[in-house]
């Protein structure tokens, strides 16, 4: 099945540097184009992409509010953020809203590739070293609101001893298969526990996963 992609960028050459490298690929096709983020909401709404390749410094509507309306609107697509260091200031606000991931800006036709199929097949693009690294900088500067009481209590309570461990190990930036070994189980026990927490917390991914145990305090950085 062919992966629909909707480019999100105000830089005319970003746009069309990304879609000669993914039109180039058998399984992707670019079926749009936006230079910001009101028109990629709207685009979104009109051609319902796979993934969206979001700017986030774009004019009108930056790329995190797009993101935040995109996902708001309970539409299929997914978003991978689009930023030229890995530690924009704005990333950790994007994934919050709701992005599957982010991608620098920088990376090459392969890496472009695997990210917009990560994506599409609904798992998170943040390398486990990368998750650790963005999430830990961002709590250092204070960003990260603690989750109320009740909160807590609505959702963390709602997980199990083991499901509440593999959350904690997830925020620490552990893959499935260093979870398993961590923990001495199979790894597709450890995918089954991954999607039971998605669940039970109402969550996208594992990218939001680790977001979610970093605000409840169940991880602090360091």
């Amino acid at each position: 099945m062919t992966i629909r992609v909707l480019i999100a960028d105000d830089q005319m050459m970003v746009r069309e540097g990304f879609s000669v490298l993914l039109n180039a690929m058998p399984d992707i096709e670019v079926v749009g184009e936006a230079v910001n983020g009101r028109e990629a909401v709207d685009r979104v709404r009109e051609l319902t992409p796979d993934v969206v390749l979001m700017d986030i410094r774009m004019p009108e509507l930056n790329g995190i509010e797009a993101t935040r309306e995109i996902v708001a609107a309970d539409v299929a697509s997914k978003v991978l953020v689009l930023t030229t260091f890995d530690l924009d200031e704005y990333v950790y606000q994007a994934l919050r809203a709701g992005a599957s991931g982010f991608l620098l800006k920088d990376a090459s036709a392969r890496q472009l590739a695997d990210g917009v199929r990560v994506v599409a097949a609904g798992e998170a693009l943040l390398a486990p070293s990368v998750t650790r690294r963005l999430i830990t900088e961002f709590s250092k500067l204070g960003e990260v609101p603690r989750l109320s009481a009740t909160v807590q209590a609505q959702q963390y309570g709602e997980l199990t001893e083991r499901e509440t461990e593999v959350l904690v190990l997830i925020a620490q930036g552990l893959s499935n298969g260093e979870i398993a070994s961590r923990l001495v189980v199979a790894e597709s026990t450890i995918k089954t526990h991954v999607s039971r927490i998605l669940v039970k917390l109402g969550l996208r991914d594992r990218t939001q996963a680790a977001v979610f145990a970093y605000e409840a305090r169940l991880v602090t950085p360091g």
